[in-house]
């Protein structure tokens, strides 16, 4: 995915500077893959309103429709986010 500022969602954007240039709901800090992480736990859109109540449900279908027109690459940064957090964490040979 090229790291535009202008994406064919009208709530999602991506900036340079904030979240490490992942593509964001406009307005916020609040990254796709955040979004996409709630509903892979397989919570609503309604279910991930209550959790991010400073996005409207237009904003977090929106995420979701860019998600799924992304779905490969978000999942494949999400995968590698994880696995960082996790060799940090628990790195060879502590344990």
């Amino acid at each position: 995915m090229s790291r535009l500022e202008k994406t064919n969602h009208v709530h999602i954007t991506v900036k340079k500077g904030v979240c490490g240039g992942a593509p964001i709901v406009r307005g916020t800090r609040t990254s796709v893959a955040n979004i996409a992480g709630y509903y892979r736990l397989r919570l609503s859109p309604e279910e991930i309103q209550r959790e991010l109540p400073h996005l409207t449900l237009a904003q977090i279908f929106d995420a979701l429709a860019f998600y799924f027109d992304h779905r490969q690459e978000i999942d494949r940064e999400m995968e590698q986010e994880l696995e960082e957090i996790v060799s940090k964490e628990f790195p060879p040979g502590k344990y």
